[in-house]
């Protein structure tokens, strides 16, 4: 396991302490652009330095993911500490690489470490589904809030406990609204379905998908399934093909996703894949290449965006680290802001005082993701966009003008 500590004490952020107060008092809203400044006071009670960690796949076949999620982070606690957003306190953050092991076991020595040996007062990640079902209970166990950037399955904080929160819609949210967008867009009458049968996440967006295309009143020609680590996908595929569906919905990993891709052209299909939160990552376009054209998946951000914050947030990124930032970076970084504005609010860096105000205090918090609320079972809502892979990129073709109602179920 690679440990590395990041203590967000640089010599940018130095050289901005002397300006950090005046920036906090200022009410130009030009230069806060996100963040309670108004809604909960400047704390005055917090330690020198409150630390969090972050559980990231920032190696391996999941880094498509991973690696995006740990720039988001960086580039948000240098923002929260040039500005002062949380008063004359520093935020900082150990940084964790669950290397995208398959079997768990460093995203669990990951949170375990975190929250027993170096009392963190939160975590971020882990980047799968399948890695917080394993490792995020430990979290829960040592009750310490816990803040999932990209985990979409089912019922996750439900079966963790409260200390849990997630920063993505679960797919039986987002898959929905996907395929109504899909079927308005792509006239869809029939289609198959090809997922994978062994992890969480991919079997959460498989009920998702045949819920919503029963709904939808469309066809399911037929269904097939693989495991992660497959890269043959031809004899689905060939069974797929055969039955000359309108689209092919894949639930899916991105490194299952992009041969399920080239083989599906390879074969002669021609029509929409329609995917999940994994087929979200530019890795797909730039491994399946023009084969991603016609890709269609359900997001929440798009750094095409006129939102001032958003295109803010994409400027930035792209001129730090060199590269477009995708939906997960942003809701790496917009989770960080979400944790420090929990940390402000409560004027306290103890665990419970956060997980509280996490659950009380995060309602319409402007982000580059829209505004963004956690509802009564701690699952997050913000406003919901289709967009498809024309000419080696994202286009957005279906976009929400706001977030879904928030329901109370109790």
């Amino acid at each position: 396991m690679r440990f590395v500590r990041l203590t967000l004490i640089l010599s940018v952020v130095l050289g901005l302490v002397a300006s950090a107060n005046a920036q906090a008092e200022s009410t130009d809203e030009n230069e806060r652009l996100i963040g309670f400044w108004e809604q909960c006071d400047t704390p005055a009670s917090l330690p020198e330095t409150v630390e969090i960690g972050l559980v990231a796949s920032i190696t391996g076949p999941i880094s498509f993911y991973g690696a995006p999620q740990e720039d988001g982070v960086v580039m948000a606690l240098e923002e929260i500490n040039a500005s002062g957003y949380l008063g004359e306190s520093t935020l900082s953050v150990i940084v964790e690489d669950s290397a995208s092991d398959p079997t768990y076991s460093e995203a669990i020595a990951a949170v375990t470490k975190l929250t027993e040996q170096d009392d963190v007062t939160a975590v971020l990640g882990p980047t799968l589904s399948s890695e917080a079902f394993a490792a995020a209970p430990v979290a829960q166990e040592n009750q310490t809030p816990i803040l999932g950037l990209s985990n979409a399955a089912e019922d996750l904080p439900q079966t963790i406990g409260e200390y849990y929160f997630r920063a993505l819609m679960p797919e039986s949210t987002m898959i929905p609204y996907t395929v109504d967008a899909s079927q308005g867009y792509a006239a869809l009458e029939q289609v198959a379905v090809l997922y994978g049968d062994d992890d969480d996440f991919t079997l959460s967006g498989y009920d998702a998908f045949i819920d919503a295309l029963l709904d939808s009143d469309i066809t399911i020609t037929r269904e097939e399934t693989f495991q992660r680590g497959d890269t043959d996908f031809n004899a689905q595929l060939t069974n797929i093909v055969s039955d000359e569906p309108d689209a092919i919905v894949v639930a899916a990993l991105a490194a299952e996703a992009v041969p399920i891709i080239t083989q599906a052209r390879s074969l002669g299909f021609t029509g929409p894949i329609i995917g999940g939160n994994g087929l979200n990552a530019p890795g797909i376009i730039s491994g399946a290449e023009a084969d991603a054209a016609g890709v269609l998946v359900g997001t929440s951000y798009h750094p095409s965006s006129t939102d001032p914050l958003t295109a803010r947030f994409t400027a930035d990124f792209q001129e730090r680290y060199g590269y477009e930032p995708d939906q997960f970076a942003a809701h790496a970084y917009t989770g960080a802001w979400i944790i420090a504005t929990a940390i402000r609010c409560a004027d306290s860096a103890e665990r419970d005082a956060v997980r509280d105000a996490l659950e009380t205090q995060i309602t319409d918090f402007a982000s580059p993701i829209g505004a963004f609320s956690f509802d009564e079972n701690r699952d997050p809502v913000y406003p919901r966009l289709l967009q498809e892979v024309q000419d080696g990129q994202f286009v957005v073709v279906e976009r929400e003008d706001e977030a879904p109602a928030l329901q109370d179920t109790n």
